[in-house]
């Protein structure tokens, strides 16, 4: 993930980079730079494969906001589909509520209490449907994580 901003401080770059960011571009920035460090950033990934991000067999398709596995697709919001774009970029990790939060919703706007937990449900029964719903893990008193099953990355 890359951030764009205008935040330049030193802190700005390092709680950008503490809530997922791989990169952190202060504006105004260089199209040519910019274009280099998306590519960059193309090649350190060992899950970008154009258009989808992959694990096991679960697919996310980028350009149509659909998840797909065992030839079987399912349309996601925009928010559920930021959450599993974010997991996918973030595979087998534990990923806090704050760095969540921080990556799905704008700076200075904190989501209603219950947002987090209505959004992983609504996420976990998509997933449901293509038998993946307890990929996405939670983990007590820390977040949650998106593993694929035993069964499935053999």
């Amino acid at each position: 993930m890359l951030f764009l901003t205008a935040k330049d401080a030193i802190l700005d770059r390092v709680a950008g980079l503490d809530v997922g960011a791989d990169d952190y571009l202060v504006k105004p920035v260089s199209l040519l730079e910019l274009l280099a460090r998306v590519r960059a950033l193309g090649r350190r990934s060992p899950i970008w494969q154009g258009d989808t991000l992959n694990l096991a067999d679960l697919q996310l398709h980028l350009n149509t906001m659909t998840v797909e596995r065992q030839d079987v697709k399912v349309q996601l919001s925009n928010r559920e589909f930021q959450l599993l774009e974010y997991f996918l970029r973030h595979p087998r990790q534990v990923l806090t509520r704050d760095q969540i939060e921080h990556a799905l919703w704008e700076w200075n706007r904190e989501p209603d209490s219950k947002a987090m937990a209505m959004l992983v449900h609504r996420l976990r029964q998509r997933l449901q449907v293509l038998d993946a719903g307890d990929w996405l893990q939670t983990v007590y008193g820390v977040g949650y994580q998106l593993i694929a099953s035993a069964s499935s990355e053999s």
